[in-house]
């Protein structure tokens, strides 16, 4: 093997892929704060019906963007080998797949509303709440799915300028309407005047994200149809094997992945939401603020992909394994300056959202116990990037299931059913989830087994 090296050059190219794709999430997080602490306003339990079924939308976006890493990998692999035309039979078929698997989610998520609550172990107090909040939010799932899909479509085109454009835009238009939706008429000012307000509560909130999830779809779908490298203009919409199954052969092992860790959110809340209204609405709030200190890893993980998946096109197995000594270290940087800054600023953080002196203290405690492992986080985050482009989803599939299930959910089941433990305990074994991926993902890549070798060829 050869010796690996930092790529100054390509420092460059990966900066310029990871920074729009990092404002969005910033941008989407910050709504989520703002959402979180409107909500929060209204009280503690509003905020527990609120994040009740969060983990739900890890469920069902996590199987849109399972998708979305298949058509990420082939089309950046398409344009690395210079087949353009492949490329755009991929995105046609992109279009078809956000169509059927939009329409089969929005039937499935509105349909099960109820029933979903009760699986999660919501307080019957405000179980009827948090499925009304449920359904509302998830009615435009259709165009979500449009979101998603099409916004991973252009980032394997070195695209990611346009996601974070709509993106933006959603986001603004979330708040505004978060604004006018939740509250009653009289109870905001804007520069000494009184805005009407509809006073629908959280309903007002699922309200102003349907609207804003809408406006998303459609207006990505329209900037893919226009886009100069990627447009499906004149591609066939049937259904075409060649194309969809080097596709869905990449998605089928990160979709299991997607469903097996994201049901395991689920059941990890459910627990949680079991231990009363204080430990949800603290985990709720926890999971938000943590969120802000993901987006340089999540950054660095679609740049990954996009790269790995141009340079395994282009059968350019020396930049490959480039990318790898690259990116880790400079993500390793950056998550260490985002936990650093997490450890620090938790109080200030969690106050955004409540008062309430007993979630405050809880949320802050189990913020700085996450702090301590961002650094080994990022390190499965980027690996698992470089392995989505060049197509090799098995292997962080079955890292990912292990992690969650072995440790995570067996780990919170035994802390807090039977030996009477709460919230400090779930987030303990959550951390051990994220330490195991790490010895897991560095192991496979110190091995040499992650990537093709310079020398090997592919």
């Amino acid at each position: 093997m050869s010796k690996k090296r930092l790529d100054i050059p390509m420092l460059g190219v990966i900066f310029s892929l990871a920074w729009p794709t990092m404002l969005q999430e910033l941008m989407q997080t910050a709504v989520q704060y703002i959402d979180t602490a409107m909500v929060g306003s209204l009280g503690t339990q509003a905020t527990a019906a609120v994040g009740a079924t969060g983990t739900v939308a890890w469920l069902v976006n996590g199987t849109v963007s399972a998708l979305g890493v298949g058509f990420l990998a082939c089309i950046s692999q398409a344009m690395g080998a210079g087949e353009q035309e492949r490329a755009k039979r991929a995105a046609a078929q992109s279009v078809l797949m956000a169509l059927m698997v939009g329409t089969i989610l929005t039937v499935l998520t509105t349909g099960l509303g109820s029933s979903i609550v009760r699986w999660m172990q919501v307080a019957p107090v405000i179980r009827d709440a948090a499925a009304q909040y449920f359904r509302i939010l998830y009615l435009p799932m259709l165009f979500r799915a449009m979101n998603i899909l099409f916004s991973m479509v252009l980032r394997a085109v070195g695209d990611a300028r346009t996601p974070m454009q709509v993106g933006l835009r959603v986001n603004c238009l979330n708040v505004l309407l978060n604004t006018l939706f939740i509250y009653p008429a009289g109870t905001v000012h804007l520069m000494g005047i009184s805005l009407w307000g509809a006073g629908w509560g959280i309903n007002g909130a699922a309200a102003a994200s349907a609207i804003a999830y809408t406006y998303g779809g459609i207006s990505m779908a329209v900037r893919l149809w226009r886009h100069p490298l990627i447009s499906p203009r004149g591609q066939r919409f049937a259904p075409d094997s060649n194309v969809l199954m080097p596709c869905l052969k990449v998605a089928l092992p990160n979709m299991l992945q997607r469903f097996g860790t994201s049901l395991g959110y689920v059941a990890f809340a459910s627990m949680i939401n079991a231990l009363g209204d204080v430990s949800a609405a603290a985990h709720t709030i926890a999971n938000t603020v943590e969120s802000l200190f993901y987006i340089p890893g999540w950054g660095m993980q679609t740049a990954a992909a996009a790269l790995a998946g141009n340079a395994y096109g282009a059968r350019d197995g020396k930049k490959l394994r480039s990318l790898g000594s690259t990116f880790l270290p400079l993500e390793v940087g950056l998550m260490l300056l985002s936990g650093g800054m997490l450890f620090l600023f938790a109080p200030q953080l969690v106050g955004l959202f409540s008062r309430d002196p007993q979630v405050t203290k809880l949320s802050v405690t189990v913020l700085r116990m996450v702090a301590v492992s961002e650094p080994f986080y990022g390190v499965p985050i980027v690996l698992e990037g470089l392995m989505q482009g060049i197509g090799k989803t098995t292997v962080p599939f079955l890292f990912n299931i292990a992690g969650m299930w072995g440790v995570r959910i067996l780990g919170t089941f035994l802390c807090t059913r039977l030996l009477g433990m709460g919230l400090v305990s779930a987030w303990g074994c959550m951390i051990g989830h994220n330490l195991l991926l790490f010895v897991l993902f560095t192991v496979y890549y110190a091995a040499g087994r992650a990537l093709p070798n310079a020398e090997s060829g592919f």
